[in-house]
Order: structure tokens, then sequence, then C-alpha cells
């Protein structure tokens, strides 16, 4: 039988009580001070002295992994796909080389997006100092010139960033259901210009600087030479034991970090506001076109809010997936409810079949099926509809009509009533 390594430092205690016990009440105080110390010990960091060392390769080759030509992620030398649990019972381990993985999967969809879909990366903010925070968006050559039409493509909230839609697809489904890459290439073969917002990229991480704290011993003139050698020494003792002891205690511990918030885009609301006022509002575009899921419809209906004549003025359609928002808690105001009804469509997650009608609580814009119960799926599942539904609108534009879609959903709920 294996047993770990805290179990074998916790065992010197655990005998020791079970002497105190038998000992009676004259050992009371030494059972109080026992009590005291196990209660100190945290045995969810004290686990972490069994686990091998946070230390995990920054490539996929160094990962052993590869994206195969159907885009899926395979081992190289078993051809399997990802496997979560790695080492067994060491949960915090496997997940923490999950994140490692999807840092590096991050950057793999970057160079994707410049190198197989030609767009290009633009810092942001646009007037940003060499020494300030910045982060970037992407966008195609003509995503400001394009006359016609622009699509602008907002993801959901958490680890994602520009290009994805759901980290958990990429790794353990394919590239096509997991990032934004079809919509783009179908986007720039119909002619659109494209711009690709990276809401959830709001700050950078850098090391908390240490603060070095002088004794309060060292300003005490009053005291005698001799008294405050013997207390600077004491403390110097103090503090290497506390020292020995955190790193005993919490050998993994990570470093602490602070976050620099960058300028007008330290939330995705923030983001999308940012990007409209700099980019979409400055574009040539007579359709502008919106494609956001989950938390980035949320984000859209908070630049309505901001924004909304010129939104009204500009935007043609917009495909919302999943998308969070709440008109109510939001307070969007009648009118915007009003738009929304007209011009946009939600794809909400549903074991009904695709672009089937959906009821909906509230009184903003018409939901239809996507096709899945998955919320990480509706996007690509809606995929086909969402470019039917544009085409439909911007048609629809021109003539002074409706989307067939939009009229479909109202003709489908009333058949139901």
């Amino acid at each position: 039988m294996s047993i770990s390594l805290s179990s074998l430092i916790l065992l010197p205690i655990w005998i020791s009580m079970a002497q105190i016990q038998q000992g009676g009440p004259d050992e009371n105080e030494k059972t109080t001070a026992l009590k005291d110390l196990l209660s100190r010990i945290d045995l969810d960091e004290l686990m972490k002295k069994d686990e091998p060392p946070l230390d995990f390769p920054d490539t996929l080759e160094g990962f052993e992994y590869a994206f195969n030509e159907k885009g899926q992620l395979r081992h190289i030398k078993t051809g399997e796909p990802f496997v979560f649990n790695y080492r067994e019972d060491l949960h915090r381990w496997n997940q923490k080389r999950y994140e490692a993985l999807g840092e590096i999967i991050t950057k793999y969809v970057y160079e994707l997006l410049e190198k197989d879909c030609n767009l290009k990366k633009i810092s942001i903010p646009v007037d940003a100092t060499e020494s300030e925070p910045k982060s970037f968006i992407f966008m195609s050559e003509d995503a400001l010139t394009n006359p016609q039409k622009l699509m602008v493509l907002i993801h959901g909230s958490g680890v994602v960033r520009a290009g994805q839609w759901a980290r958990r697809l990429i790794i353990n489904e394919d590239l096509d259901s997991g990032t934004q890459i079809p919509f783009i290439k179908r986007a720039v073969d119909e002619g659109y210009g494209v711009i690709v917002l990276n809401p959830n990229e709001n700050y950078i991480e850098v090391e908390k600087p240490k603060i070095h704290v002088q004794s309060s011993s060292s300003d005490s003139s009053d005291e005698p030479a001799e008294k405050r050698e013997r207390k600077d020494k004491v403390s110097k003792e103090t503090k290497k034991r506390r020292d020995f002891y955190e790193k005993y205690r919490n050998p993994q511990r990570e470093k602490e970090m602070i976050q620099l918030y960058i300028r007008e885009n330290g939330s995705p609301e923030e983001h999308a506001v940012y990007v409209w006022d700099h980019f979409i509002a400055q574009s040539a575009a007579e359709n502008v076109f919106f494609v956001a899921h989950s938390y980035g419809g949320l984000a859209f209906v908070e630049l309505m809010i901001q924004r909304e004549a010129d939104v009204k003025s500009k935007v043609t359609a917009v495909a919302l997936t999943d998308s969070v928002h709440n008109v109510w808690h939001q307070e969007a105001g009648k009118t915007i409810r009003e738009w929304m009804r007209e011009n946009c469509c939600n794809w909400v997650s549903s074991s009904e079949p695709l672009d089937t009608s959906v009821e909906s609580m509230l009184p903003d814009c018409p939901r239809v099926s996507a096709g899945t119960d998955r919320h990480e799926l509706t996007s690509w599942k809606s995929f086909p509809s969402i470019f039917k539904f544009f085409t439909e609108a911007s048609e629809a534009k021109t003539s002074s009509l409706k989307p067939t879609l939009t009229r479909r959903s109202h003709r489908i709920k009333h058949e139901e009533l």
C-alpha cells in the first residue's frame, strides 16, 4: 500500500494526539496546542506536495499533439484524442496542464487568423503609448473600405479569445466547431469585410512587486543599540521560519500577480463600444452584420443602449447564438426592443430541429432552435442559417421588406398559438 508524503507528515501529529488523549487532564494544554496546529494546516495546500512540478511545454509539439487534416487534435504517436486525466488522482495538476495547452491553442488560432484567413492584427487602444497595456483585434484588408458588407464577430465570456467560440470544442472536437474560422472564410468568399473582436482581453498580468518593510525597531532611536540588535535578530529568525513553513506548506505556490487594465477596453462591453467608435462606425460598408455568441449578445445590447442611433443607421441584421442578454436587466428602451424584434434573431440551444421557433418570455428578438442542446455548439450548428438570414436581410433592406426568417418565426409562433 502506497502512503503519500502528506500522510507521513501528519502521522507523528496523530500519534502525539493519541498519546495525549491517554495522558489524562494534565495534558489539556498540549492537546489544545496540537489542535491549534492542526487547524492551521491547509490539507488542500499540503496535498500539493505530492504533485509533479507545474512545468508544462509551451508548444503543441512539446505536448506531443497536433491537428490532423480534419482539424482534430490528436496525439502524435498514438493518434488518440486529448486525455484530460493524464495522471490519476491529480485533478488540480491535470487542470493546470489543460490550461497550459489552452494557452497554446489560443496562440495557434491567432496564427491561423493571420496566415489562413489573411487577417491583420490591429493593436488597441489606437493611440496607446509604448509602455501602457494593449490589446488587439483582427481585421480583413478591406474591413474599413468595403462599400457593401461588413461582418463583426463577438465570442462569449471566459477563457476564449479572438477567433474562438469554445476552447473545449477545439480541444475535444475540431477547429471548425470551436473557432470562428469557417465564418470568416465564408464571409470573405461572399464579399464581406471582417472584424473579429477580442472582448476578453481586458488586462495584462504582471508579477506583484515585493515590498520590503523595514523593521520598526530600527526607527526606535530611544532603545539601546544592544536591545535593537537583539530584536532585529529575533525578527529575522521569525521571518526565516515563516518563509520555510510557507515553502514547506505550499511548495507549488504560484506567483502573486496584479492586473493592469487596458484603457477603454477593461470589459467586454467597453471593448465593443471602443471597436464600434474607432473602427465599425468609420467603415464604408452600407450593411453591417453582427454574429454574437453568449455574453457577446449582452455586449451587443449594451452597445445598442449606448450608441442606439448609430447602430440603427448602420447595422442591417444581428445573429445571436444562445445569447445571455436580458433587455429588462440591461434596461433597454422600447425603441431598442422594437428594433431587435425586426432585425435580430437568436439561435438558442434546443433539441428541436434547426430554425424551429422557440417561445420566449422576453419581448425582444425572435428565438429559433440552433439544432443542438449544447450551448457551446450553437454558433457552429446555426452557421448555414445565419448566412441565409443575412442574405435575406440584405435583400429585404433593398426592397423594404422584412427578412424571411423573421417572418417565418412569427408565422410559426402564431400557428402554434
